[in-house]
């Protein structure tokens, strides 16, 4: 039985989305969903693409509450 850390966390559908975020955020043609400005954080590209893979139902892990 795999132990807390050594088990994968993130889905291969989640993995995707989050490539193909950066791979727009890179040609400059993601953008954030509420303002729809142009997205040029790296950060908020992974964040766009997790957020995606979730709405999927791809394997993330839920958000920690803040």
């Amino acid at each position: 039985m795999p132990t807390e850390s050594s088990r994968k966390k993130y889905g291969r559908k989640a993995s995707s989305s989050v490539k193909i975020a950066m791979h727009k955020m890179k040609r400059g043609k993601l953008k954030s969903g509420g303002s729809g400005k142009k997205v040029t954080s790296k950060k908020q590209a992974v964040a766009i693409g997790l957020s995606e893979a979730r709405k999927k139902g791809a394997k993330v892990p839920r958000k920690k509450g803040s």
